[in-house]
């Protein structure tokens, strides 16, 4: 999974262009007054009047030094008021997209309008629902839960992402600190929007948000993540000052007492919470759940195809790893049974100890070396810049998804961080393992994302757009890559572990539709998932309570990755021979994050002039 923030709308990235005195401009300038040239100058205002939005995704591309180091020292304004405010400038800039000629685009210009042209159609549907993060913050039914909301991100984003060479920077922590309560009010006051729209959580939602809220404001100020951050990165770089101290007041008089506010208000809506878990409950729930289809899948399917496809998959992958189950002595009970037995013998599993999970960790980083010896056989382009393998960290890892990814900075000032949640690792089998690597890292979304920043020649736009259902979809044709590429030669308990990813992604289809669109219950979804994948059931419950605040979200992966092996089995059908599998990964991701509608047509293209 590709950190939220990854897939925002992220223009506000775009300050750098300007600020930072970083040139991302195209190969060759557009004849003026040209489409190109109108279309060149839009996609250059969207980054420029977006210059003081985000100062966090500034920080995250490393773009937020030279003249925009001021907004180091700032958070994201997250207040109802900004929010309004950008949807103005945002359909500004898409009614301008409209009015350039698209018959007299061609190339790469053509692939960026219709980018922009569904992304922007669809972001404004968004606009309708009173309720959530709506628009180009993402079809998310809630404000705060436990998978949003300041409270969760920020502690990690200013401990990883924000970095402390100087004083200055250390002041600019503090500030941001500081910041954090404001955030937090900010969402709160949204939140109780959230709620005088019809927009509760279900009641475990808010259970699993308090007891995250609680570890927070539960561990003393001085031991606090942000604290702690501050004290061990100015020693480490000799930076003298009280700083600790510092942060530990703010921690204390500020952080902790509008975190309490959030989690009051919260807490007085408990009693009025349902225990359903589907977005159908929602003021006009069933057109959210098709704006979050369409959002995060680009496609127009509905719930009851996608559960169509997620059942016949589901039973066609299961019966591959019946075969494999079989072979290994495996033959009573159903496939997920079986699996789950075998996910239980001591010999897959490592011991749930912080020394364990640190050799874990050794391990996948011998698996990436492994990799990476093998890519240049399938790619042309394999990106500079370098990814870790890091942990969760333990104050987030109770609500957090299993893997995540977070970009590197545009200026390779820091790499790109593939994060594994080991809050218990009988949650992670060791023939689980690679197959999660290779999707989280590489030649998954560390290899495409990379790479679409490496791009020369790119409009920065389009360097940090992403859509889900590209880059999961993507992500997950990665896992089906490395086992053709050989991986598990010799391993047949890794290819169950690869089979059961497919799977788990086929079962998503089943269960998110099932509670968006056919109005299961999170106790029907967590049965289906646990019964079909042999999973530990702390493990499930996670996902399924993840799938209930983002509708849609999850049928990314499924989906993308079908469009992925449907292109490719066109094209080597088309071009038999001369099919080059080098040649077809570089175009695919040579289109940067894009639709699936616009992927299809660039691969369909490629594919014909191959042909000629």
């Amino acid at each position: 999974m590709i950190d939220r923030r990854r897939l925002l709308f992220t223009a506000a990235a775009g300050a750098g262009l300007a600020a930072t005195g970083q040139v991302f401009a195209q190969t060759s300038a557009p004849a003026a007054g040209s489409a190109s040239a109108t279309l060149a100058a839009l996609m250059d205002r969207i980054v420029q009047e977006s210059l003081m939005t985000s100062p966090e995704i500034l920080t995250s591309l490393g773009l937020d030094k030279g003249p925009a180091a001021p907004m180091k020292a700032m958070l994201d304004d997250r207040s109802q008021a900004k929010i309004d405010a950008d949807k103005v400038v945002f359909r500004k800039s898409i009614a301008d997209l409209k009015a350039i000629d698209r018959s007299a685009l061609t190339g790469d210009d053509g692939v960026y309008y219709d980018t922009l042209e569904f992304f922007g159609d669809t972001a404004i549907s968004g606009y309708a629902f009173p309720y959530g993060g709506g628009g180009p913050y993402g079809a998310t039914c809630y404000t705060v839960s436990q998978l949003t909301g300041s409270y969760q991100s920020l502690p990690d984003f200013l401990d990883t992402q924000h970095s402390i060479e100087t004083a200055q920077d250390a002041e600019a922590y503090l500030s941001r600190v500081s910041a954090f309560a404001t955030a937090l009010d900010q969402e709160t006051a949204r939140m109780e929007r959230d709620f005088a729209a019809g927009a509760i959580p279900p009641d475990f939602i808010i259970d699993k948000a308090l007891l995250q809220m609680a570890n927070l404001t539960g561990t003393p100020a001085a031991e606090m993540v942000l604290t702690a951050s501050v004290a061990r990165r100015t020693a480490e770089k000799n930076i003298p000052g009280d700083w600790a101290s510092r942060a530990e007041a703010i921690v204390s008089g500020e952080v902790y007492p509008a975190l309490q506010r959030q989690a009051d208000a919260l807490k007085a809506r408990r009693a009025e919470a349902t225990h359903e878990a589907g977005c159908w409950r929602l003021p006009d729930g069933d057109a959210f759940y098709e704006y979050g289809i369409k959002s995060y899948t680009t496609t127009t399917l509905s719930g009851d195809e996608i559960h169509r496809i997620g059942l016949d998959q589901l039973a066609e992958l299961s019966a591959r790893a019946d075969v494999l189950l079989k072979a290994q002595g495996l033959t009573q009970g159903s496939v997920g049974d079986r699996i789950a037995a075998l996910g239980k013998m001591p010999e897959h599993l490592y011991d749930n100890t912080d020394e364990a999970k640190e050799q874990l960790l050794r391990d996948l980083n011998d698996q990436m070396a492994d990799m990476a010896r093998r890519l240049p056989q399938y790619f042309g382009r394999i990106p500079t810049s370098t990814v870790e393998i890091r942990r969760v960290p333990k104050f987030i890892e109770a609500g957090a998804p299993g893997g995540y990814y977070n970009a590197p900075t545009l200026d390779g000032s820091r790499p790109g961080a593939y994060y594994i949640n080991l809050r218990d690792t009988a949650e992670w089998p060791r023939f689980q393992l690679p197959t999660l690597t290779y999707h989280e890292a590489s030649p998954g979304h560390h290899h495409q994302i990379a790479l679409q920043q490496e791009k020369p020649g790119t409009p920065l736009l389009m360097k940090v757009l992403g859509f889900s259902a590209y880059s999961e979809g993507w992500a997950l044709y990665s896992e089906q890559l490395a086992d053709e590429m050989g991986v598990y030669e010799g391993n047949p308990v890794g290819q169950i572990g690869y089979l059961q990813s497919l799977m788990f992604r086929a079962t998503r289809l089943v269960v998110d539709s099932g509670m968006h669109a056919k109005r299961w219950s999170r106790e029907r979804a967590i049965d289906f998932m646990r019964d079909a994948l042999g999973d530990a059931e702390s493990a499930v419950t996670t996902e399924i309570e993840r799938y209930c605040v983002w509708p849609g979200q999850a049928c990314s992966y499924k989906l993308g990755h079908n469009k992925w092996v449907e292109l490719r089995e066109a094209s080597k059908a088309a071009l038999g021979d001369r099919f080059d599998i080098r040649a077809f990964h570089d175009i695919g991701l040579g289109t940067g994050g894009v639709p699936l509608t616009v992927l299809d047509k660039v691969m369909t293209e490629w594919t014909a002039s191959q042909k000629a």
